[in-house]
């Protein structure tokens, strides 16, 4: 039998397995789904098309699944999925996708979402975020791996922020944020790479070299997006451990908004 309190209500459409435990007073819609070794606390509210993998820790006060945040909302069969050995604390709130977009929210694998943080409709995070207290995420963010938001950071609709990035505490971001940037402001401005970050994670003395000469050509030589990427493209003949790392941030530079642009 799942170990479920008594006084939780579980729809009995709802697909749990065996091995879930759920805390006093939560609430499992009909259309939630949730994986082995999964445990949700008390007081939470799975509700929407909601899809949720194995071995999570779901603390209690959360409200996953809602309806989205946006008037154009009409009641599509939209979706929340959240992946594998996740943490997600006390008083978040995650909403189902919208049908302007992809119709779906999806939080990976191993991520460390803190207290009152906001996914809204259509966010896509990535893999072993860390997402500080009150961080909170406009409809259409996406988030690449090993990201680390600061607590308070607020992000606007439609930014992308790059893998191994890093925000300090209470960032405004309104354009999109490289891959390995530390930003700091409001709104947010760049200040250095995040090579602490990197070389906790195993990046070589050679990538981290190629890091830094990101930096020089994003920051410090005066160039345009155009002429930077170029610049960050060459490294590649000089540093060819670090071709993946060039070709992320090449990827990503291409495809800035030209509206928002990136983080300076």
């Amino acid at each position: 039998m799942t170990l479920i309190h008594p006084t939780a209500i579980v729809d009995v459409s709802a697909e749990v397995d065996s091995s879930v435990t759920i805390g006093p007073y939560s609430v499992v819609g009909p259309h939630v789904r949730i994986g082995s070794g999964t445990r949700i606390g008390a007081h939470c509210v799975l509700e929407g098309h909601t899809t949720i993998g194995r071995d999570n820790q779901i603390f209690q006060f959360n409200s996953l699944g809602a309806i989205p945040q946006d008037k154009k909302y009409k009641g599509e069969p939209c979706e929340l999925v959240i992946g594998d050995r996740n943490t997600i604390r006390e008083f978040c709130t995650f909403n189902i996708g919208s049908p302007g977009d992809a119709g779906s929210t999806r939080l990976g694998d191993d991520n460390w979402i803190m207290a009152y943080v906001h996914l809204a409709h259509d966010c896509q995070i990535g893999n072993h975020t860390i997402f500080a207290n009150n961080s909170q995420l406009a409809g259409h963010v996406h988030v690449g791996d090993w990201t680390i938001l600061g607590g308070f950071t607020v992000v606007h609709q439609f930014v992308r922020i790059g893998a191994h990035s890093m925000t300090a505490m209470c960032s405004l971001l309104f354009a999109d944020l490289p891959p390995f940037v530390m930003c700091q402001g409001q709104p947010a401005q760049a200040r250095t790479m995040n090579f602490e970050g990197l070389k906790r994670r195993g990046f070589s003395a050679e990538r981290l070299a190629t890091v830094k000469g990101m930096h020089k050509a994003l920051y410090r030589d005066g160039l345009t997006l155009d002429a930077a990427i170029s610049q960050i493209s060459a490294l590649s003949q000089s540093h060819p451990e670090a071709q993946g790392d060039i070709e992320m941030m090449c990827a990503f530079l291409s495809h800035a908004s030209a509206q928002r642009g990136i983080v300076r």
